[in-house]
């Protein structure tokens, strides 16, 4: 088949999240099946920055960018405004299928009215991004009655991470057979050769026998770090050798996050790395202790890349339903500092339940998380689109 993946950022632009990865990897095994697989992109790499490269091939992947009009409105506001989307229509035709990621884009308008035209199926995963924020209520709800439910309508397909999301798409006039379930997934042979536990330790003058407290991803004031912060505030009066580590790319929030870490009076146990990747990602996520991430939407796939590097989770109920967390990989507590810090007291002092959760883990993402179980869905649902 020859599918055209629509995103609004691309490898290398790693700042900008989950999706992204979950539009790489897929691609990667869809080309590692037979597939010809083409990406339509924009040029957006950070807040500041551009890939100069307008068209190239990674992993098999034929990766093309259209120019963005705005880069730093586009990383603030998440409005990537890239109408030479438009050039190369003649190309649309060619393809067997469309899959676009992510919901609320101008990508999508664009494209969508190529195709409907053509007669070419499509399927929308929205990725979490079909809740109406307080922030930008207004103009989720003029995108929606202008330009969305018409997306949604006349998709073939949508794809819902998770059941709460499915109910999203419900709430949005979606037929329950229009739906398709599929949750992220991880590639297992990248954590086949893991970082050697304490390195990370040891490149930041951590101390092998502290306990180490991870977030990763986005710094931003929806993903309530400010809530972990207290938590670990409280946590540390108990834990002299407790330390938290913040590693993500600042998403407008880092100053907040700062000050609060000096109110508290705990900047010496509080490290803020700013963003890693690969090997120095992972060696993160290998010396943790455990990982938590207090709010979120969807799947992300920190959840998955922690569980395969063997640390436990600790997650809140501000977050879309993942029931295979709660008592099998870590917990699912409230959203609140008390309830964080209870059930990362629990881990923390209790290394055969911190052990039984590593085991359970690994052997979920092998079960149900893989790349290569879930592109054959994906797959199996591009073959039987009407």
């Amino acid at each position: 088949m020859k599918i055209l993946q629509v995103i609004p950022y691309f490898v290398p632009a790693w700042d900008y999240g989950g999706p992204l990865r979950v539009c790489y990897d897929l691609s990667k095994q869809l080309v590692r099946r037979g597939h010809e697989v083409t990406v339509y992109t924009t040029d957006a790499l950070n807040a500041t920055d551009r890939i100069k490269q307008r068209e190239e091939v990674t992993d098999g992947i034929r990766i093309k960018r259209f120019r963005n009009m705005s880069n730093a409105f586009a990383y603030k506001h998440n409005i990537f405004l890239s109408t030479s989307m438009l050039l190369p229509v003649k190309e649309l035709r060619s393809f067997d299928v469309v899959h676009m990621h992510e919901y609320g884009t101008l990508q999508n308008v664009l494209i969508r009215h190529y195709v409907k035209k053509y007669g070419i199926p499509y399927v929308v995963q929205a990725h979490g991004d079909l809740p109406r924020v307080v922030a930008k209520q207004g103009l989720k709800k003029l995108y929606d009655s202008l330009w969305g439910y018409k997306l949604l309508r006349d998709a073939s397909k949508v794809i819902a991470l998770n059941e709460t999301e499915a109910e999203q798409y419900k709430g949005m006039g979606l037929r329950e057979d229009k739906i398709e379930v599929v949750p992220n997934g991880v590639d297992l042979s990248e954590f086949e050769n893991l970082p050697r536990r304490g390195e990370f330790r040891r490149k930041h003058g951590l101390d092998n026998s502290c306990k180490l407290i991870l977030y990763l991803g986005r710094i931003h004031e929806t993903k309530g770090i400010d809530l972990l912060v207290k938590a670990f505030a409280g946590l540390s009066k108990h834990f002299a050798d407790g330390n938290l580590v913040i590693v993500g790319p600042d998403d407008g929030y880092l100053l907040v996050l700062k000050a609060l870490v000096r109110e508290l009076k705990i900047e010496e146990k509080v490290l803020f790395t700013g963003s890693l990747y690969g090997e120095e990602k992972l060696a993160a996520y290998v010396d943790a202790d455990v990982f938590v991430t207090p709010s979120f939407l969807g799947f992300p796939v920190t959840f998955v890349e922690s569980c395969a590097c063997g640390t436990p989770i600790v997650t809140t109920l501000r977050g879309d339903n993942l029931g295979w967390i709660h008592d099998q990989v870590g917990y699912v507590v409230a959203y609140d500092e008390n309830s964080i810090e209870d059930a990362l007291t629990r881990i923390l002092n209790d290394a055969d339940l911190a052990g039984q959760f590593q085991e359970k883990g690994r052997k979920l993402l092998s079960e149900q998380f893989t790349w290569s179980k879930i592109t054959e869905q994906v797959e199996h649902m591009y073959l039987n689109l009407r």
